[in-house]
């Protein structure tokens, strides 16, 4: 493999990888929306296609954060604390990175996408307590379940097969990134 590829291959992978937990994040909030308080179906996000990119950068984040010490068992007398502190990190992280968005969304659309005002432990209705467990728990499930599974399933794929379904995911995603920044208003 010529070393003018691997950056890219490198893109294509985590790219890859974000469009799982971008679609996942969405599959998520309809279910909350649907299921749990019987709200309704409604495309969350501001993209037109069934992904809410927040999800995909938090995972990979998360992903970056504990994958240095995840697989080592850090202990504490003879308890292996190591979920506890990825737990932790987890709920670091994605508290981070949701107030940091509902900032950025505020300043380029004038809102953001979700309201926890009325969540008893909350800032500004930002972020709130509750969330950022249920984030937390989330997070546990994509360090030690998802990422496994998605690593295997892309190792599986052919590079054809990966390029391919590289391109189909991409080229829309970014057609609705430009439709929402310079034609949506």
């Amino acid at each position: 493999m010529n070393n003018k590829k691997m950056p890219f291959e490198r893109f294509r992978t985590y790219f890859l990888y974000f469009m799982a937990y971008c679609i996942l994040g969405w599959l998520y909030e309809v279910f909350l929306e649907v299921v749990v308080y019987r709200w309704g179906f409604s495309n969350r996000g501001l993209l037109f296609g069934p992904y809410l990119p927040v999800y995909g950068l938090g995972a990979l984040l998360i992903l970056a954060c504990t994958r240095p010490w995840l697989h080592e068992k850090i202990r504490v007398h003879k308890i292996n604390i190591t979920p506890i502190l990825a737990f932790l990190v987890i709920i670091i992280v994605t508290t981070i990175v949701e107030l940091i968005v509902s900032y950025i969304l505020e300043w380029t659309i004038g809102y953001w996408l979700w309201d926890y005002t009325s969540y008893k432990i909350q800032f500004q209705g930002r972020i709130c307590l509750s969330a950022s467990v249920r984030f937390g728990i989330g997070g546990l499930i994509i360090v030690y379940f998802i990422q496994p599974l998605l690593v295997k399933f892309k190792e599986a794929l052919t590079e054809k097969a990966s390029l391919i379904l590289f391109f189909i995911m991409f080229i829309p995603f970014c057609i609705d990134w430009i439709h929402v920044i310079f034609l949506k208003k």
